[in-house]
């Protein structure tokens, strides 16, 4: 790709961009050639293959998304749980517990793939698509965590009573939210299972990055 279209390929994604970050409003043509720092002319230019494609939507001098990236983010999910669902594999053996990557969106977070344990006599059926708000559960928790800290959340009783979970945020993978973890019948051993989720967080970011 030329210098050319590499610049123009990143403007039209920096005005993608802008128009998201309108947060549900219609942004106009001025607000998005100030955010981008081009002129109106170069916006309407940049404008006309993102509404091809149907990625964003205009009415006039205002702009929001459009349903094209629905279409997309269609195909997101099915991606992040085929490229993950090896190192959770791994994960629910070594823990001999449920493991999941889970997904945040706002103040909510909801596992998108399970793995469980083959060995084991019991353990947590933890369903695909079950939401719940990011401050219940190690999950959510996870996505709190501090850079350098010990590294993964550790909750007793949440989100389900009489189970225990640990999970680390999945770092490193702009666009984002997400989090590795395990949950539980009873205890897990914090120091034992803790490393190996952030050990198995750090090989999912890794396997999204290269796709």
């Amino acid at each position: 790709m030329s210098t050319e279209g590499s610049l123009t390929l990143d403007r039209g994604l920096a005005l993608l961009q802008a128009v998201a970050d309108a947060d549900g409003e219609a942004a106009t043509i001025s607000e998005l050639a100030t955010a981008i720092g081009a002129s109106r002319a170069a916006v309407y230019r940049l404008l006309v293959p993102l509404s091809a494609r149907g990625l964003v939507w205009r009415d006039g001098s205002k702009v929001r998304l459009g349903i094209g990236l629905l279409r997309l983010a269609g195909q997101v999910v099915p991606q992040l749980r085929e490229a993950a669902r090896p190192v959770l594999r791994e994960l629910a053996e070594k823990a001999g517990a449920t493991a999941h990557l889970s997904i945040a969106e706002g103040d909510l977070i909801e596992p998108v793939v399970t793995v469980e344990p083959t060995w084991t006599d019991f353990h947590v059926s933890y369903r695909v698509g079950a939401r719940h708000p990011i401050g219940v559960g190690a999950a959510g928790k996870a996505l709190t965590l501090r850079r350098g800290s010990r590294g993964w959340a550790a909750v007793t009783g949440e989100p389900r009573r009489g189970t225990s979970g640990i999970a680390a945020p999945v770092r490193g993978v702009p666009g984002l939210r997400a989090s590795v973890g395990v949950i539980a019948l009873g205890q897990l051993d914090a120091e034992t299972v803790g490393p190996q989720v952030v050990e198995a967080a750090a090989a999912v970011a890794e396997v999204l990055r290269g796709h």
